[in-house]
């Protein structure tokens, strides 16, 4: 397990608001107590009500301004974690393309309700964002010149009440890491709320199966 440099993750904060908002695609499925999918749904992100941006972007932006290295935490997809018909080999998928296609989504969707032990009702909201890092001089000052496209995907999981109304992220994942202010497609920053009483089943028997 590796060690988030907390700096890296408020770049990316800054990036998802309504004014600098770095998200093009939001997706998501509603699942009930017992992991069954009541429905889907994937949009444009540009194109929810100001009202929703500001919804969504507050969920997402929950992972990467959380509690650095108590509630996010960083760990390593090893050689054989990233084998064929892997959750990393599905994650780097989902990247791709961006989150367009339904059926990779739906397996990801169906895996997660077998696996995940909910309390309730609850959300699996998935966002495709990508952010034009640029380079820095040597007194950290940014030159605006591209250093790379950091691609990446945040997932949350939330407990939902009334007509899906989304109450606080349980937990999640940023994906790929952004380590160093460069994609890094061998790791994962993963999200729990309670530290104290993590969903170890998003590591063990989802991420790490």
């Amino acid at each position: 397990m590796g060690q988030i440099n907390r700096d890296d993750m408020l770049e990316l904060t800054r990036r998802m608001t309504l004014k600098r908002n770095c998200f093009s695609r939001i997706a998501g499925a509603y699942l009930d107590g017992e992991g069954y999918i009541d429905g889907t749904f994937h949009k444009h992100f540009q194109r929810l009500s100001t009202k929703d941006q500001q919804l969504y972007l507050n969920i997402a932006k929950a992972i990467p301004f959380s509690d650095t290295n108590v509630q996010l935490k960083e760990y390593c997809f090893e050689e054989a974690d990233r084998k064929p018909g892997s959750a990393w080999q599905l994650l780097m998928a989902l990247k791709e393309c961006e989150l367009k296609n339904d059926a990779m989504l739906d397996v990801f969707y169906e895996v997660f309700g077998e696996k995940y032990q909910a309390d309730g009702e609850y959300a699996i909201y998935f966002f495709y964002g990508s952010y034009d890092v640029p380079r820095k001089a040597n007194d950290g000052e940014n030159l605006w010149e591209s250093e790379e496209v950091y691609q990446f995907i945040i997932c949350t999981i939330c407990p939902v009440t009334g007509d899906y109304e989304p109450g606080e992220p349980e937990c999640g994942f940023l994906f790929p890491a952004f380590k160093d202010r460069s994609s890094d497609i061998h790791r994962i920053d993963v999200f729990q709320a309670d530290s104290k009483r993590p969903h170890m089943e998003l590591l063990d028997n989802i991420l790490f199966a």
